[in-house]
């Protein structure tokens, strides 16, 4: 038997077709209305007062038989389409990645070759990376001078774009500590539970501080399996950028020459078996982000669970309830006798 499902809902029919005979019942309906409205007496009396008084409650009743039998068959019908409740639940199962995003948040990340400037869009692409990873733990890193851990590795990313929220320059020492960012990120990972650890780091400038070498960093990634994806940020030739700082605090911007190591870079991703990317604008970014978060793809095992609960009973004990009591009335009370 062919099987189909007409759904709305978690609510179906099993065999919708078997509604359709609701049009025909329907059909018969307004045959039997339109005749008894038209039907016309077969005898002609001068006095009709003694039939008045006659009819009364079992007159009405007996006209509402058909339509009794109506809602019956209607109710039949239903239960013959067989509706139907359906539960589907799903159970997840997926073996996270432990990622670290390093990101720089030196004075120069404030240049306005991104609008409003690097780091607001850098902000912005890692937070739409983080909401798209479900099932990985997730850490921040922020370095410009030096480097500190801003969030360790969790499952609420919630904090994550909180504290990617907060990321703004002057946190630390002025400087481009970019083996320090890398250091303290493969520190973060190195007692990680994924079976694959990732750092994505963004910078925009040259190492040029800190204690602990770029190349250094990258091989004892390499050596503990961590994968490193490094992001250079910046348009080509110059930029809008600070190039002093008032003693109120606010920066003077003028056009400086963008500078970005892309040799070390390179090497920093491919000794870890990553690789590297440069982002000229917003949309780049965005591209780099996208790619990263197809080759970082995590396997879920999904195991879906459908019960289904049959609700066609009450509409079949209805339906040939109707049924059965028009027939009881008609043999008793609305006996016709020939």
């Amino acid at each position: 038997m062919l099987i189909s499902c007409f759904k709305v809902g978690d609510f179906d029919f099993a065999l919708p077709w078997a509604l359709a005979l609701i049009l025909p019942l329907v059909l018969i309906g307004l045959l039997y209305y339109f005749k008894l409205r038209h039907r016309r007496p077969s005898m002609v009396f001068s006095d009709t007062s003694v039939f008045e008084q006659s009819s009364g409650l079992m007159s009405r009743l007996r006209s509402l038989l058909p339509i009794i039998s109506g809602l019956g068959m209607l109710c039949l019908i239903i239960a013959l389409a067989r509706p139907q409740f359906t539960e589907v639940s799903e159970k997840r199962k997926a073996e996270g990645i432990d990622i670290m995003l390093v990101m720089d948040v030196s004075v120069s990340m404030l240049a306005q070759d991104f609008q409003p400037n690097r780091l607001e869009v850098a902000k912005q692409m890692a937070t739409e990376f983080v909401n798209k990873r479900e099932f990985d733990r997730i850490g921040l890193v922020l370095f410009s001078g030096e480097a500190f851990t801003q969030s360790p590795l969790t499952t609420d990313h919630r904090v994550v774009n909180e504290y990617l929220e907060m990321a703004q320059p002057g946190t630390v020492s002025n400087g481009t500590a970019i083996g320090m960012g890398l250091a303290t990120a493969v520190n973060r990972l190195k007692d990680g539970k994924g079976d694959s650890k990732v750092v994505i780091l963004l910078t925009d400038g040259m190492n040029n501080a800190g204690y602990i070498q770029p190349q250094m960093a990258s091989d004892v990634a390499k050596e503990i399996g961590v994968r490193v994806y490094t992001i250079g940020a910046g348009s080509n030739g110059k930029a809008y950028s600070p190039i002093g700082q008032r003693g109120d605090g606010s920066f003077e911007f003028g056009m400086t020459r963008v500078q970005i190591d892309e040799a070390l870079l390179q090497r920093m991703a491919t000794s870890t078996g990553g690789r590297y990317y440069r982002a000229t604008n917003e949309e780049a970014l965005r591209e780099v982000y996208e790619e990263i978060d197809e080759l970082e793809k995590v396997e879920i095992e999904v195991e879906q669970l459908t019960k289904i609960k049959e609700l066609y009973r009450p509409w079949l004990l209805i339906g040939s309830g109707l049924i059965l009591l028009v027939a009881l009335l008609q043999m008793t009370f609305f006996r016709q006798i020939p």
